[in-house]
């Protein structure tokens, strides 16, 4: 079976939010289904859209797998959920994991429940630096442009970050 690569943004800002995130990806790799193969720097991020809220713990992970997007989200709302994450009461809320599929392959993939590559995430701080952590060079394969350039161009004077 062809093994494909996914980069996954993880976050919390609830309780521990560091081992939140290290939990989260350990269960995801403890699967059995993805290999990790990289790991960004851990960065404390401000909240974007929803801002009453406290700071998160944000990274990336590049991983290995073999599941198709939709088998690889059902794996990761399943790691979310057994780390206590229910129904959101506040879109872009708190939240004590989340787990998101930012990349996967260059697939440019839209279905109601998933969207490749992430939506939202050239207007990301805390998912920019930390992919660039990994690799500044992967290409964007709707807007065409590597991942440091959608980093350099960011607008958003708003948006902290911090390293750990």
């Amino acid at each position: 079976m062809k093994k494909h690569t996914a980069y996954i943004s993880v976050g919390s800002n609830i309780g521990d939010k560091l081992l939140n995130c290290k939990q989260g990806v350990e269960a995801l790799a403890d699967s059995g289904y993805v290999t990790i193969s990289a790991w960004s720097h851990f960065y404390k991020t401000s909240p974007v859209d929803y801002k009453d809220q406290d700071w998160f713990i944000n990274a990336v992970v590049k991983i290995e797998t073999d599941l198709k997007p939709s088998d690889l989200l059902k794996k990761m709302l399943s790691v979310q959920q057994k780390a206590g994450r229910g129904k959101d009461k506040v879109r872009f809320g708190p939240r004590i994991l989340d787990l998101d599929i930012i990349l996967y392959d260059d697939l440019v993939f839209n279905l109601p429940d998933i969207t490749i590559p992430h939506p939202r995430m050239h207007n990301r701080l805390f998912v920019l630096k930390p992919l660039c952590d990994i690799d500044s060079s992967i290409i964007h394969p709707v807007f065409k442009k590597d991942i440091k350039h959608l980093l350099d161009n960011l607008d958003d004077s708003e948006q902290k970050i911090i390293k750990l």
